[in-house]
């Protein structure tokens, strides 16, 4: 798969990206095409360890990738997004185990952060049960990650300052019930369901901790601060589908009549200053996040520990680059006209799944 990797879009990949995203958009799931794509370019596997079969490749590259996907289509960006990033796990599980996973066809791991389910201790395993939400991809996993809280003979178990265990398992898909919960305005394609799972026993082997002192893989990748991921990838996302609203803004700014008076709407001063303040406070904002995020890598890669102080500035330069695309394309769409309100337009599609990726418990102001 790995020597099929593109570390960009081609013009291919792009035009069958956006020609199949209505369909998936109106089904609420993505078209086989897409799927496909995903699998044959190997985009899943990036951020799993090369030892279990994975790609494995510098996280700036792959966040620069996801952005460009979801300046496409913010559906599938978000679905390589958090199935890639699911599958980046790989690296905390034992080397066996991750090479069964990673190199099974097709792979695709999905999942939930909420700790909503508990984890019974049975023998040499454990019993699965509970509910999570949001699991993006959900309809094409082939295995599912949670959070659980540990108990023995029903009583929560407890760590050394009192509070309930929490542990991460994987799970195969053959032992999770899909709930089709996902109705939101936007981001239909991700099919992001709620999952439940009755009862079901699986090895201790199956769970992990998302800790660098507990990586089994030994790449700079499974060094670098979970939650500092999940903010970069997650902001990435949304810069890209800001991008893409700003560029159809653009063309349809530009073919459209003031209506009291006799020029064209893109040469109103309030219009143009609207565009061009727009531009500069993303491209502001975006130059800030990847100049902080090839610094956090190359400090990870050098052997060092992430400070607190520089995971705090890159989550803060995450969060300002959300908060330019929100206001960008809040700014630009009144000036859009209907075409923009008309639900089966691109520029509509990527409105609605702007605004509600952006709702994202990590991504709120």
């Amino acid at each position: 798969m790995s020597n099929q990797f593109k570390h960009s879009l081609i013009e291919r990949d792009l035009s069958r990206i956006l020609r199949y995203a209505p369909a998936a958009d109106a089904a609420r799931f993505l078209h086989p095409v897409q799927q496909a794509l995903i699998h044959r370019r190997g985009w899943l596997r990036m951020l799993a360890p090369k030892s279990a079969g994975g790609i494995e490749l510098p996280l700036p590259a792959v966040v620069r990738l996801e952005e460009e996907i979801a300046g496409v289509d913010g559906s599938l960006g978000w679905i390589v997004t958090l199935c890639a990033g699911a599958g980046w796990f790989a690296g905390f599980l034992p080397p066996a185990l991750a090479r069964a996973i990673v190199g099974a066809k097709r792979v695709c791991v999905a999942g939930s952060g909420a700790p909503t389910g508990f984890a019974d201790v049975d023998g040499d395993g454990f019993r699965i049960s509970g509910r999570w939400d949001f699991a993006s991809g959900a309809p094409m996993a082939t295995h599912f990650t949670l959070n659980a809280v540990l108990r023995e003979d029903g009583v929560p178990l407890l760590d050394d300052a009192g509070a309930q265990r929490i542990r991460a398992f994987l799970m195969p898909a053959q032992d999770v019930e899909l709930l089709p919960t996902w109705r939101s305005i936007g981001m239909r394609a991700t099919a992001s369901h709620a999952y439940r799972i009755d009862n079901r026993w699986v090895h201790a082997d199956h769970g992990f901790v998302i800790d660098p002192a507990h990586a089994t893989a030994a790449g700079p990748l499974y060094r670098f601060p979970f939650l500092s991921l999940a903010f970069v990838t997650l902001a990435a996302n949304v810069a890209g589908m800001a991008a893409h609203f700003v560029r159809l803004a653009s063309e349809a700014i530009a073919g459209r009549r003031h209506p009291l008076a006799a020029m064209a709407l893109a040469e109103s001063p309030e219009v143009a200053r609207r565009l061009a303040d727009a531009t500069e406070s993303m491209a502001a904002a975006r130059g800030r996040f990847y100049q902080l995020l090839d610094r956090a890598w190359r400090q990870v890669v050098d052997g060092a520990t992430l400070p607190e102080q520089d995971c705090a500035e890159l989550h803060a330069a995450s969060l300002a680059l959300v908060e330019a695309g929100r206001r960008a394309v809040d700014e630009l769409y009144p000036c859009c006209g209907l075409r923009a309100a008309h639900e089966d337009s691109e520029i509509n599609r990527v409105w609605r799944d702007l605004h509600t990726a952006s709702q994202h418990a990590l991504l709120l102001p």
